[in-house]
């Protein structure tokens, strides 16, 4: 095997030359593509503000779409090269490409750079206030990767963060003004789906006697399911204000029983079947849950779209 057709992976006390398309195939999936679904929130704004037909708004979105995948999969890869040894001992984890050795980490970082240049670049094309959101959000990657994961709470709280950042950066892009309503029920869903994230983590450490991540010790599957109930009746309660109290948006409380629907169908997936630890794999592997969303979609499009 040439030089041109292989590439070495960086693993402790082995060099192993692999081929170049796996070396490819490896780069793009230690991007995590699957969780990109999380910047589809960045859509809202464009939605709620009823601007679908608008093909310059949807350049736009697409393109704020596009910087926050960038930078999202940067910090993974960052994530993945400083927690590679732990990684190792995890029963899935280890399977990502920088800890099986598919993915030597120097390539890794050279992605993140490129990667992370090429979404802010788009955040800056979008205007500054873009580029401030998606500063902010790359900031608190940064920090959440080297410290604030490994406190018990604050890690969740700062998913929460990212959501709310997410929807606000897609208002931001598109020119349009969010409701502070809509906000937080971002922030409650978010909480909800990293509380569910921690179950799922904790229940899998428990089955297998793996090490987990540092913060898991503070939490107790009992005290998580408490705190499901609540943030999944929160958010339920704050789409249903939602659709209420803010401007021109009486309409969509016609949409709550199927928010209703999917918040509890996540729930009874998290606590009946133990999924959660990976949220974007339950989203698109669930057609009662994937039915529930699209019909909120296409319901909220119909609605918005008539006014």
């Amino acid at each position: 095997m040439t030089e041109a057709t292989a590439a070495r992976a960086e693993v402790p006390g082995v060099t192993t030359p692999v081929p170049a398309r796996r070396a490819v195939v490896a780069a793009v999936s230690a991007t995590r593509p699957r969780q990109w679904t999380k910047n589809l929130v960045l859509f809202a704004g464009l939605l709620f503000a009823a601007q679908l037909g608008d093909g310059a708004r949807w350049l736009e979105a697409a393109a704020a779409f596009c910087a926050y995948c960038f930078v999202a999969s940067a910090a993974y890869l960052c994530n993945d090269v400083r927690d590679v040894a732990d990684d190792r001992l995890h029963p899935v984890k280890r399977f990502r490409p920088v800890a099986a050795g598919s993915l030597a980490p120097r390539s890794a970082l050279v992605l993140s750079s490129v990667l992370a240049a090429a979404g802010l670049g788009l955040a800056a094309w979008l205007g500054w206030r873009s580029l401030a959101f998606l500063l902010a959000f790359a900031l608190l990657q940064l920090a959440y990767t080297l410290r604030l994961k490994r406190l018990a709470f604050v890690d969740i709280a700062v998913i929460a963060i990212f959501f709310v950042i997410r929807s606000a950066a897609g208002a931001a892009a598109v020119q349009v003004r969010i409701s502070p309503w809509l906000l937080a029920c971002t922030g409650l869903l978010a909480l909800f789906l990293g509380l569910a994230k921690r179950r799922g983590e904790l229940v899998l450490r428990e089955r297998g006697g793996t090490v987990g991540r540092a913060s898991l010790g503070a939490y107790s599957v009992s005290g998580l399911d408490r705190l499901l109930w609540v943030t999944a009746a929160s958010a339920v309660v704050a789409y249903t204000a939602y659709t209420l109290i803010a401007h021109d948006s009486r309409e969509m409380v016609v949409t709550v029983p199927l928010v209703a629907a999917g918040v509890g169908r996540y729930l009874y997936l998290v606590r009946r079947r133990d999924l959660g630890e990976a949220p974007e794999h339950v989203l698109l592997s669930d057609r009662v849950l994937l039915a529930s969303v699209a019909a909120w979609v296409v319901a909220a499009a119909v609605i918005i779209g008539s006014r």
